[in-house]
């Protein structure tokens, strides 16, 4: 480990013990007694930690004013909980990132808050295995790929990409100006400005087959005007005249459905007798259907009545199915 770990470890180990000899913080920091020896002089002398060496006890410990309080070394320090937090934040991106892209390049960071926390990898992991993210129908996205259009994001360059649809498999060329990275369940998206037909779009990252950066600068846009353009329908669908719907859960439902936001620009009330009203947003309607259908029979969709007969074509279509 090296120097700012071992600091944090010798402050770990005696606030969390009270005292400790020598041998032991020997023991734990693998150096030799020269290394210690100015290691805690560094601590004392240039860090102001007030550490002190008990004859008593035959051990350091803090000092009379800091026995059972908080001490931290001055600069980018963490507490113990604060490292906690970030060991349970290493877990949390291993859930968005399956396949390693920004994890190997954070990995010798969070190897370091190992470090500072005063455990073993073997303890660290454990911590990790407490916070499980299960994730379900995710489109995997080739590595390469993806650090190329994250690359393209932070550094502000336009990108070469070919793209394919879903809807009807058509492929594309098109120059791109990449704007922010966007994750929607379990999938990766690319907002960015399209030469090609001079406008805002949202291009999956499994439907870009190639990517290559450019080095001309990507076109500079305000993020409202980009939100203003993107973020007005549901879910990720974009682009369009959004169009308001009016739903109604069940009293049963309601409990359970209020307390979750559909949109950011939601309205809702309860009603007399229970139920829920919500009206939201929307500008195409696949994906609003797949939620209603989650609550069949539980949700009735007042408006508009193009949204009212498309759910009721879903029902039918699926009742057949059976």
């Amino acid at each position: 480990m090296d120097r700012t770990e071992r600091f944090y470890k010798i402050e770990h180990l005696i606030r969390s013990r009270g005292c400790v000899s020598f041998a032991t913080l020997r023991e734990a920091l693998e150096v030799s007694p020269a290394t210690l020896k100015r290691d805690l002089a560094y601590l004392r002398e240039r860090m102001d930690a007030p550490i002190e060496y008990d004859a008593a006890d035959n051990g350091y410990r803090f000092g009379q004013q800091w026995r059972g309080g908080k001490h931290e070394l001055p600069g980018v320090w963490f507490n113990e909980a604060e490292l906690h937090a970030l060991l349970t934040m290493q877990q949390m991106l291993a859930g968005l990132d399956d396949q390693g892209v920004v994890g190997r390049h954070l990995q010798p960071m969070f190897d370091k808050i190992t470090g500072m926390l005063g455990v073993d990898a073997t303890e660290a992991d454990e911590l990790r295995r407490r916070v499980k993210l299960i994730g379900t129908a995710r489109r995997r996205v080739a590595s390469d790929g993806f650090e190329t259009v994250g690359s393209a994001v932070v550094k502000r360059l336009r990108l070469a990409i070919r793209y394919r649809k879903k809807r009807d498999g058509a492929a594309s060329e098109r120059e791109v100006s990449p704007q922010r990275l966007v994750h929607h369940r379990h999938s990766w998206y690319l907002d960015a400005w399209c030469h090609a037909s001079e406008g805002f779009r949202r291009f999956a990252l499994d439907g870009i087959e190639s990517a290559v950066l450019l080095d001309t600068p990507a076109k500079a846009v305000p993020l409202a005007e980009l939100e203003a353009e993107l973020d007005q329908g549901y879910g990720i669908f974009a682009g369009g005249t959004p169009r308001e719907a009016e739903l109604v859960f069940s009293a049963e439902t309601a409990a359970w459905v209020s307390r979750e936001e559909w949109h950011p620009a939601q309205r809702s009330e309860f009603l007399p007798d229970g139920r829920w009203r919500l009206h939201l947003p929307y500008v195409d309607d696949t994906e609003l259907l797949m939620d209603l259908l989650r609550h069949a029979g539980q949700v009735q969709v007042l408006a508009p009545a193009a949204l009212r007969e498309a759910f009721a074509q879903r029902l039918r279509q699926a009742a057949a199915a059976v």
